[in-house]
């Protein structure tokens, strides 16, 4: 009773706590894009949020006054959309903008530009990632990674299979390069000398996302299981990767790569995913937004009125930027007022309480309490019974002498011999033998209650990893539920993808209960007729 008393108090913390900006509960939006749509990147300023550039797909727009008004200060002739901005990490006011026409660069904070780098055909001219680190810049394009030493003034193509691979993202940590390709994640520790892949990307078909970016006028998605590329700027070697099949991290600067849980996603396929100072991780999975906190995705888009975020970027005072196909969103700290106990059991009226779901997939997986206590009874009622032992021992013997006797004959008359039994002994002797013996020992300790040692400790195990997973499964379904309830009849995506996860994790519940949690709400509907 106090392992689910303590799996009950973790659930309701994790689902109802309110540490801050960063619970969902108090996460609301503010559309701060003017009337701009279809963007692609968002930048702010680090030192002055005031200032912010956005990405379209016919260039770049500058705001002063915290996106209280824009202004054109880049448009791109041909295929202008632009995929990447970034700042000169010596110098905020050098701008580059990396876009399908080639990169740009300003270094008056937008006033005037010029072209730095165009390829030789469309995929080469196609930038998708920069990087600058001194007078380096590195560039990711659809054709592969290329890079000067001398700020733009002379380019080449990386060496090795980065240089021929196109280049979703690039991730510039002090001590190593990544560079997020689609064939896989390339690595340099000589500042982009030399490059070796440290993961493979694998065969992927274009997910229903993808699909339905491209029916919404993006370019053909690139089949690809990787997405983005992140670094902790905390945490030096701290590497995040967002796939088609969830976020990938490594610790160790790429040698090793372990899968983040998908818990809370509404989506495996990560689109992107950001860091920020703190060790705070972001990422775009389906339509929503998430924070990762406390060994979950939160959440933060419940208040988002865009189904199609792009991008995300965090400003010095804690402020989330988001970049979507309807604008740019910005996160603010008054939100709705915290629901009350009363509402919550709202929620989950006319369904089983949790015990009850607790207690059904203890009885479903046969690791109860009980059972233990069943194993250990049986093993001491069994010094009480006699070893009993029964013997037969039957010998069956026959005997037979043989030999010659007769007579003596004559010269007229010849004698007789015979030839045969002289003695004959038979045996048929039957003995039983019954023994009775008990081991009093056993009455205090045996061999078996040894064995029973080591299952219960692995029932136990077995138990605990069941009821933490029931447990995580109702508490999140009742968190979706609530999510459901706060979308408006017009997010009719949302709604629908809240909808689905309701019912896959209804699903997930009845696995672990043999259906027990779908049949009682049944039977309460039954009821109530």
């Amino acid at each position: 009773m106090r392992r689910i008393s303590l799996i009950l108090l973790g659930a309701w913390i994790l689902l109802f706590s309110r540490p801050g900006v960063s619970s969902p509960e108090e996460v609301s939006w503010r559309d701060i894009s003017s009337g701009n749509n279809d963007l692609r990147v968002v930048l702010v300023d680090p030192d002055d949020p005031r200032l912010i550039y956005i990405g379209s797909q016919s260039g770049v727009l500058k705001s002063q006054d915290a996106g209280a008004s824009y202004r054109s200060i880049l448009s791109v002739r041909g295929r202008g959309r632009v995929s990447l901005l970034a700042f000169d990490p010596q110098d905020k006011k050098c701008l580059f903008a990396a876009t399908q026409e080639g990169l740009f660069f300003s270094s008056n904070s937008g006033a005037e530009w010029k072209r730095l780098f165009r390829g030789k055909d469309s995929p080469e001219s196609d930038c998708t990632a920069v990087a600058v680190s001194g007078n380096r810049i590195y560039l990711g394009t659809s054709k592969g990674l290329f890079l000067t030493r001398d700020k733009g003034r002379r380019w080449q193509r990386a060496a090795g299979e980065a240089g021929n691979s196109p280049v979703l993202a690039i991730a510039a940590c002090p001590e190593y390069l990544f560079v997020a390709s689609v064939d896989g994640v390339f690595k340099s520790e000589d500042k982009g000398e030399s490059w070796f892949k440290v993961y493979t990307a694998l065969p992927f078909e274009a997910t229903k996302d993808s699909e339905e970016d491209a029916d919404n006028g993006d370019e053909e998605p690139v089949a690809s299981a990787i997405n983005w590329i992140a670094h902790d700027p905390d945490l030096s070697g701290q590497v995040y990767l967002a796939t088609a099949k969830g976020v990938f991290y490594s610790n160790d600067a790429g040698k090793a790569w372990q899968h983040l849980t998908d818990y809370g996603l509404l989506s495996k396929n990560v689109k992107f995913i950001s860091t920020a100072a703190g060790s705070r991780l972001y990422a775009i999975a389906g339509s929503g937004i998430f924070q990762f906190r406390k060994d979950r995705w939160q959440e933060l888009s419940l208040g988002l009125a865009a189904s199609s975020p792009r991008f995300l970027t965090r400003d010095n005072r804690g402020s989330l930027y988001a970049a979507c196909k309807e604008g740019l969103f910005k996160t603010t700290e008054d939100g709705p007022a915290p629901l009350t106990g009363g509402e919550i059991e709202l929620y989950s009226k006319g369904e089983p309480a949790i015990e009850e779901v607790q207690e059904a997939a203890i009885q479903y997986a046969e690791v109860s309490p009980e059972k233990i206590l069943s194993w250990r009874r049986q093993a001491s009622r069994r010094a009480l019974l006699p070893k009993l032992t029964m013997a037969m021992d039957r010998d069956l013997d026959r005997t037979i002498s043989d030999c010659i006797w007769g007579t003596s004959g004559t010269a007229t008359t010849p004698g007789k011999y015979y030839i045969g039994p002289d003695d004959e002994t038979t045996y048929r002797n039957t003995s039983w033998s019954v023994s009775v013996s008990w081991e009093l020992g056993d009455l205090i300790w045996s061999d078996d209650q040894t064995n029973i040692d080591v299952r219960s400790r692995l029932m136990v195990e077995l138990r605990d990893d069941i009821l933490d997973e029931v447990t995580k499964l109702y508490f999140e379904r009742l968190r979706v539920k609530l999510e459901l309830n706060n979308l408006g009849i017009e997010e009719r995506r949302k709604r629908l993808e809240k909808e689905l996860r309701v019912r896959e994790l209804t699903a997930s519940i009845d696995a672990l209960t043999g259906g027990y949690f779908s049949r009682k709400i049944r039977e309460a509907a039954l009821t109530k007729r």
